[in-house]
């Protein structure tokens, strides 16, 4: 049972936090930066590759890739110019991704785009729900060489394959895309899930589990739906805005 102060305190956060600024350090800001459906899913799915760790360190090299590919990623992927911009060695290309790992990523989401046109088309064959289409990218790049930046499996949370999802689906935001809306239903979203996010989680009494993987993942969207059923990830704005709240 969540507590009514806890339920009224998440509502108005979501309120507050779902507007446009919200993208201003967020690395949802990239897709807004492109034109076209095709620009913004790609760089929607650059941006989630390597956002983890420190912003100040990550935002940067979204921007790099954001440059070189001169506001037309769909072109700097299909085409392999990205080749020529990331050279193939074992040298860091961020944090624990190496140029050739970010390569062989690259290279594995060339191919996809060259047999489906797209993301959407391929997560549309392929997937009926959020979990499926989690399952269906995981596939692809762990059957298709495409190194360490995309997860195996979904046996972890897959924090940034579900915040990509959620840029896609969810629509009538100032922040998410909705690109994928006919597709996939908001309501099967999954909360996007690092430790950080747990530890606000278990402070309001929303979850248990000290550990992020999807289980636990499945659980706190749940418990978002009993507050949000229709949109069980405005959760995610909310639990965003308790986060600063208490860092103030």
């Amino acid at each position: 049972m969540i507590e009514q102060s806890v339920r009224e305190k998440l509502l108005a956060y979501a309120q507050e936090y779902e507007r446009a600024d919200f993208i201003n350090g967020d690395p949802s800001w990239f897709m807004h930066q492109v034109s076209g459906d095709a620009n913004r899913e790609t760089m929607a799915f650059l941006a989630q590759s390597i956002s983890y760790g420190s912003r100040a360190q990550f935002l940067p090299k979204i921007q790099w890739m954001l440059e070189k590919s001169g506001g037309e990623p769909l072109h700097w992927v299909l085409e392999g110019v990205f080749e020529n911009d990331i050279q193939d060695s074992g040298a860091c290309f961020y944090r624990l991704y190496t140029r050739h790992e970010m390569l062989l990523f690259l290279r594995a989401y060339r191919r996809l785009l060259g047999d489906f046109g797209s993301l959407h088309s391929y997560v549309g064959a392929n997937a009926g729900d959020a979990r499926e289409a989690v399952k269906a990218l995981c596939g692809w790049f762990a059957t298709h060489d495409g190194g360490a930046v995309i997860p195996k499996d979904d046996s972890s949370a897959c924090k940034r394959v579900c915040m990509f999802l959620r840029w896609m689906v969810r629509s009538g935001s100032p922040v998410d895309l909705g690109l994928w809306k006919d597709i996939i239903d908001r309501r099967s979203l999954i909360m996007p899930l690092d430790t950080h996010v747990l530890q606000e989680a278990m402070a309001l009494g929303l979850c248990r589990s000290k550990c992020a993987s999807m289980g636990a993942a499945l659980k706190l969207t749940a418990t978002m739906a009993e507050i949000f059923p229709d949109d069980p990830l405005k959760g995610d704005f909310a639990l965003f805005g308790y986060g600063v709240s208490n860092n103030k």
